[in-house]
């Protein structure tokens, strides 16, 4: 069920600045962007700017490899939104657009570096179980993630478990490919703020 606040609760400015993205994009606002709009103060700026410090801070994982894991974290949180939102970031980032539907189709058996397949798999059970320990950890780093690396990819691991999980609760619209494609090209350009 659809919470409708999305659609009405929004003063005159940031109704304006929807009628600008629609106008300027040929899209619909996508209601990630209406979730952040909305209580800006309260959700939206400080969330937006730990998702940009997660997804486009220093790290040693490329953006491909930090959109894959949002993308992974939310195809097994079962988030449709954000699965398909990710995937589509992370085939633009990656240049590959196999490499992307391999992993979330069968991890087990992509083509990826093990460091990588490592962390999937370490915030993969996270998300499932809610918990990880020190033999996780040492799997991850036996893998050859570092432990900075692995503290990047839990900062991942907490946005996209936050908003997948507000995607959810709030009944964000699927889009179609375009608007996929659209979103991607400005996450990739102008990040998460």
């Amino acid at each position: 069920m659809r919470l409708a606040i999305l659609d009405s609760g929004h003063g005159f400015g940031t109704k304006a600045l929807f009628a600008l993205i629609r106008t300027v994009s040929r899209q619909s606002v996508l209601d990630v962007i209406k979730l952040v709009q909305y209580r800006a103060d309260f959700y939206g700026d400080p969330m937006s700017a730990v998702t940009q410090e997660a997804m486009r801070g220093s790290s040693a994982w490329s953006i491909g490899d930090r959109e894959l894991m949002a993308a992974f974290v939310a195809k097994t949180n079962q988030c449709e939104f954000c699965s398909k939102a990710h995937a589509a970031v992370a085939q633009r980032a990656y240049g590959d657009g196999k490499k992307v539907s391999a992993v979330l189709s069968d991890l087990d058996t992509a083509a990826i570096e093990e460091p990588l397949r490592a962390t999937l798999l370490m915030l993969g059970k996270l998300t499932c179980t809610h918990a990880v320990d020190a033999d996780d950890m040492r799997a991850v780093l036996a893998a050859g993630a570092s432990r900075q690396q692995i503290e990047d990819a839990l900062a991942v691991c907490f946005s996209f478990n936050v908003i997948g999980r507000l995607a959810d609760a709030f009944g964000f619209f699927v889009p179609g490919p375009r608007a996929f494609e659209a979103g991607a090209k400005y996450l990739l350009s102008r990040g998460y703020r």
